[in-house]
């Protein structure tokens, strides 16, 4: 199959659009939602893009590369939001998933 050489890849977009899917649910329980607004969008963004680069990489997409160059952005973007919350656990987990997905996507951007 075509998307066996990114297997790596595609475990590692599964795992940062699930921890960034927990910190956006983690980050609306929160007291003072309001301070958490960014985090939240861009946990639902990095997800989303995570999602999108997954299934172009699983069905071969031309466009693959310049999507993990798009996705790098967002989760290096989610990142950096998520680590100004790192007192929260899941805003700690979800950075350093980011971080490892960004490293990834570089490598086939």
């Amino acid at each position: 199959m075509a998307h066996e050489k990114h297997q790596q890849l595609i475990q590692t977009l599964h795992e940062c659009m699930a921890a960034c899917n927990h910190c956006y649910d983690a980050c609306l329980k929160e007291e003072d939602v309001k301070m958490m607004a960014e985090c939240i969008r861009l946990d639902r963004e990095c997800a989303d893009m995570c999602a999108f680069l997954e299934q172009s990489l699983t069905r071969n997409s031309p466009f693959s590369a310049d999507l993990a160059a798009v996705c790098a952005k967002i989760c290096e973007a989610c990142g950096n939001e998520c680590q100004k919350h790192d007192h929260h656990d899941h805003c700690k987990e979800c950075a350093e998933a980011c971080f490892k997905c960004a490293e990834a996507c570089k490598e086939v951007a």
